[in-house]
């Protein structure tokens, strides 16, 4: 199908299929030093860029900071996480390393419902190091017998392979 005949089905000028737009070299500019300022600032967002823009005497909009900052594909980095203290002190209360197999166990409780409402709870027990699962328990409820129960069951299969410390 021809370009007229296209253009005139949808009621559209040919003089719209021909523009070409034009490169702007202080939207280059512009991009360049927005660039920049976030390379010396990477936890600035496009609002204080705007802001930095404009101290710089550049006469900026910032829904045109924020299309060039789409455009360029520019993000704030997440904030890391602090990590936590992985501590040598003896009397501590500072988290310790796993540094082999049953090094350090870790065991925790798992809480959830069932559809019909009753509760129902899980005893995992974990080796920190090759984190291979090795107690999952599930009961309606479990008692400080029932935890001790299975300890003992892992002492028993495990012989010496037991645990340094338990978390």
């Amino acid at each position: 199908m021809s370009e007229r005949r296209a253009c005139q089905v949808l009621q559209q000028p040919r003089s719209t299929q021909r523009y070409a737009p034009r490169e702007d070299d202080e939207e280059a500019r512009l991009i360049a030093c927005m660039l920049e300022i976030v390379r010396e600032h990477p936890r600035y967002g496009y609002r204080m860029v705007t802001a930095v823009l404009r101290q710089q005497g550049w006469r900026v909009n910032r829904k045109r900071v924020y299309r060039l900052w789409v455009q360029e594909g520019l993000k704030v980095p997440q904030k890391q996480r602090k990590r936590r203290r992985l501590g040598t002190s003896q009397h501590g209360c500072s988290r310790r390393r796993s540094e082999h197999m049953n090094d350090v166990w870790a065991w925790d409780f798992i809480f959830d419902r069932t559809e019909n409402g009753r509760p129902i709870k899980w005893l995992s027990i974990v080796d920190e190091y090759t984190r291979e699962c090795l107690a999952l328990e599930v009961d309606r409820r479990m008692t400080s017998e029932d935890v001790l129960d299975v300890l003992r069951d892992l002492f028993v299969i495990r012989g010496t392979n037991l645990p340094v410390f338990f978390r």
